[in-house]
């Protein structure tokens, strides 16, 4: 017997005041469904999330969710009024003991439960509000973006989180590795219809471009029978027209076919132009050690960065990745050490934090204003690489359309707002281009246009990023900060540094133990190590869950009690459905309890 979907839309119509967003749009999320949700910025992508998630009302159409269902929703802009700290909201729906659920989210996603709101970073709070999604563990998970702000360390514990998971979940993400590892459908939003196919997101590049292509073929025939009918309605003979009316009529109609076709938008037309080459040798460092405190970003750390060199950085969040090429480009004094940049240089900064972009200011002043853009006595032309060029047709280039152009920077997705500091950027000519996180937010269209401009850019390349498949197609050579002040030098990109780490490691480890046995005194037999002990947190929950379990039950049975009555959902229909829905987060939590139990015993049996 077929289950029943966890989420049903049907015939779904959504306006903002314009194009209609979607019209005519249905889809069913079923128990255990793995979905990425793509999309061009802009498509709509994070609309329908809120649809689905029951945070923005359609236009028409019906959102059903089946009794006893819950849908947790993580937006990339969370909304922490009212909590103190970040581990008050995210245990908000929690019942009381159920702390443990975020202290271990917490740990994994790295992020202080005691921190204050009111001086909790961005990153911090969108962690925040993964970490209660997380505890929470609804039937449907919808998550916006969910990597945005986290390091390679944490994207790995989400995804192992993710893939043991039983339960259902729709994703939305610009970590093509991450997105390939973890889903088994794709749901496309393209031109306001959405589309399905049964298999990951590993197969949807395959799948969009076929689309495209049989759409193009479409096209063209269309294009050619028009072409051929409108010259028959010219030549004919006008007695043979008269008779074949039926003919001109449906000549009217393939053209009004062809009319009301969506153009696909275009990628957006990024070049990145090198200015004069810098001189072969870019950045020399040579012992640099810098520490705040008692936390040392490096410790005595060498590099030659030669031109054209494609150099990343990557590590934990707050490692120093940031601080380090800052000290590269003579923006940071060293403790120690010495920096020597190279001749002719023209550096251009893509920064993380978006602070180029004042969000009070349209996009039209953010370009004219720029002191490198403007032209002068010319208030509606900026230059680009040199050349004066209208300020809506450059914006244009970068997919904004008119209406747009006055609007406040503030008012853009984040896609959007990484698009126009990619604008800004590449208007100017540079030897030297820094990207601190240039992937978040962009799609895939956009992803794939950047790292073909990179690869082809005749400049060196500084790289900050935790998208493991960008770091693939882009680095030459990484930068591993490890902590502690250890900086490593790998060549190649985010795999060849994982299988050096390993083949290095792996020697080093049979070295160490042939060591250790040599040294250590002949003993008598013992028996063989014990795992590892229980932490105090475990120990403490394998205490508690048996008190919390025999709650739970008691819920369940007061509950089961209550639905054994035949006219309660006739007579409190409201009172049925919630009763309903209790008892299903109930017998949810016991089973989750009772496993947890056992594998926290299981556990302390082998220690």
């Amino acid at each position: 017997m077929a289950q029943a979907p966890l989420l049903q839309l049907s015939d779904i119509a959504l306006t903002f005041g314009g194009d209609p967003v979607f019209d005519g749009l249905s889809l069913n999320v079923q128990p255990g469904d793995r979905v990425a949700l793509v999309g061009r910025n802009g498509s709509g992508k994070s609309t329908l999330m809120k649809v689905m998630a029951g945070l923005v009302e359609p236009d028409t159409g019906e959102r059903v969710v089946p009794p006893g269902v819950n849908v947790g929703y993580m937006e990339q802009e969370p909304d922490l009024s009212g909590y103190t700290t970040l581990g008050d909201f995210a245990a908000a729906n929690l019942e009381p003991g159920e702390m443990y659920k975020v202290e271990r989210a917490g740990e994994g996603l790295k992020f202080d439960p005691s921190r204050l709101v009111e001086t909790a970073s961005g990153g911090e709070r969108r962690r925040a509000a993964l970490a209660r999604l997380m505890a929470e563990e609804p039937a449907l998970m919808l998550l916006d973006e969910p990597t945005n702000h986290l390091d390679i360390e944490a994207i790995g514990w989400l995804e192992d989180e993710l893939r043991s998971t039983r339960r259902a979940f729709v994703l939305i993400s610009h970590d093509r590795r991450f997105l390939s590892e973890l889903t088994r459908a794709t749901l496309w939003i393209d031109r306001g219809a959405v589309r399905r196919q049964e298999q990951g997101f590993a197969a949807f590049e395959a799948w969009r471009d076929k689309t495209w292509d049989d759409e193009d073929m479409q096209r063209h025939k269309m294009d050619r029978k028009i072409k051929s009918e409108a010259r028959w309605a010219v030549e004919g003979i006008s007695a043979r027209r008269k008779r074949n009316m039926g003919r001109v009529r449906a000549l009217q109609d393939l053209r009004a076919e062809r009319a009301s076709i969506i153009r696909r938008q275009g990628t957006a037309a990024m070049d990145l132009a090198a200015a004069p080459k810098s001189g072969k040798k870019v950045i020399e460092a040579k012992g640099l050690s810098k520490a705040f405190g008692d936390k040392t970003i490096v410790k005595n750390f060498d590099l030659l960065v030669q031109r054209g060199d494609r150099v990343a950085f990557v590590g934990p969040n707050g490692v120093g990745k940031t601080t380090l090429i800052r000290m590269l480009m003579g923006d940071e004094a060293p403790d120690t050490g010495t920096v020597a940049l190279g001749t002719n240089l023209l550096p251009a900064v893509f920064d993380q934090t978006r602070a180029q972009l004042d969000p009070d200011m349209s996009l039209w002043d953010s370009l004219t204003g720029d002191p490198d853009m403007r032209v002068s006595g010319k208030a509606d032309q900026v230059l680009v690489r040199g050349v004066p060029k209208h300020v809506v047709g450059y914006l244009k280039e970068f997919l904004f359309d008119e209406r747009q152009a006055r609007a406040p920077v503030r008012s853009l997705s984040g896609g959007e707002k990484a698009r126009l500091l990619l604008a800004k950027i590449m208007a100017r000519e540079s030897n030297l281009l820094v990207l601190d996180e240039p992937t978040n937010d962009l799609d895939v269209e956009t992803l794939d246009l950047l790292q073909d401009l990179i690869g082809e850019y005749d400049g060196t390349v500084l790289l900050i990023s935790h998208d493991r498949d960008f770091l693939d197609r882009t680095a030459s050579t990484t930068i591993a900060m490890e902590g502690d002040g250890r900086a490593v030098v790998y060549a190649g990109g985010w795999s060849d540094y994982q299988t050096q780490k390993a083949e290095t490691a792996a020697p080093s480890e049979t070295v160490e133990k042939a060591k250790l046995a040599k040294d250590k005194p002949a003993a008598p037999e013992k028996p063989k190590a014990k795992t590892k002990g229980l932490s105090y947190t475990e120990k403490h929950r394998l205490d508690a869950l048996p008190a919390e379990m025999e709650r739970l039950e008691a819920e369940i049975g007061k509950l089961e009690i209550l639905l054994s009555d035949p006219e309660l959902f006739t007579r409190e229909p409201v009172k049925f459905k919630k009763a309903t829905e209790m008892l299903s987060q109930r017998q949810d939590a016991l089973a989750a309890a009772e496993e947890e139990w056992l594998m926290l015993e299981e556990k302390a049996e082998q220690a």
